[in-house]
């Protein structure tokens, strides 16, 4: 029996549908939701990010400030205009995309962003309230992956799960989550040798290393729940790391690319800061 495909595009409009409610009420308070995303720099695939998190904002009634800077701006500088947006009443969330050039250190940008304001949860202290238990201010993708599998209606508790990456954007955090919902969970990077003694036990499988076909039918337990959090162009074309014809014969649930992890990442993003607001102004 083929897989059911769990579709993250219908599950990201109903939840910027009730968010579009929310946002509505607040501003019925006088209070309007503010998101300020830096970019650094001018890659292609970095402006269409903030695009989209521009049009979600606008989508749902969030203001939303998108600050461009040079390439070569220093970091001390770049600290300067996050410092700015920290004291500033009116925003709430503050993103800095990703990557940041070479001559910039990211985790002491990342760090300089307000705890309170920090909406795709990088910095330090967002870390580890996320290892303590507390998931207010989440990761996006990986509370976007939380809320696809559990969309399936298949408890978490007690299932082996295994993340194909490791960095604090997807597999970190992500394990933390699993974590505090008592699942087992089993973590493969690039210098895990023989993956798929990882992949065939496990009854969610969440890939994001950016690989095309790194994951096939062959290496995914028959009726396991396959999250495909992986991006790869190739001639233009957007493809994910799992291989879908192959998998979609073997696992139970599966999320396509485009379509899958992508848009559930920019919903829990705006109701990211919709939560930042609210904590913000103690409503």
């Amino acid at each position: 029996m083929a897989a059911q495909i769990l579709d993250g595009k219908k599950l990201s409009e109903q939840l910027l549908e009730s968010l579009q409610k929310e946002v509505a009420m607040l501003k019925g308070t006088g209070i309007v939701p503010c998101l300020a995303v830096i970019l650094v720099g001018e890659r292609p695939d970095s402006k269409l990010y903030v695009q989209k998190k521009h049009d979600a904002c606008k989508k749902i009634g969030i203001e939303s400030k998108n600050i461009f800077l040079p390439e070569k701006i220093s970091e001390k500088e770049l600290i300067e205009k996050i410092k700015n947006l920290n004291s500033d009443a009116a925003v709430h969330g503050i993103l800095v995309q990703l990557p940041l050039p070479l001559h910039i250190n990211r985790e002491k940008i990342l760090n300089s962003i307000s705890p309170e304001k920090d909406v795709d949860s990088f910095c330090s202290e967002s870390l580890g309230l996320l290892c303590q238990g507390t998931e207010t201010l989440a990761s996006c993708t990986a509370k976007g992956i939380i809320k696809l599998i559990e969309s399936t209606g298949i408890k978490i508790e007690g299932k082996n799960a295994c993340i194909i990456n490791h960095s604090i954007v997807v597999g970190k955090p992500l394990a933390l989550m699993l974590l505090n919902r008592n699942a087992t969970v089993s973590i493969c990077h690039k210098a895990t040798k023989n993956i798929s003694d990882f992949t065939k036990k496990a009854d969610i499988l969440v890939s994001a290393a950016g690989k095309k076909n790194l994951v096939s039918g062959e290496i995914i337990k028959q009726g396991a729940i396959v999250i495909d959090a992986g991006i790869f162009v190739e001639e233009k074309k957007v493809f994910g790391d799992v291989d879908f014809e192959s998998a979609k014969k073997i696992a139970s649930w599966l999320t396509p690319v485009p379509g899958g992890v992508g848009p559930m990442t920019v919903a829990c993003l705006m109701e990211n800061t919709i939560i930042a607001a609210k904590k913000i102004l103690g409503v």
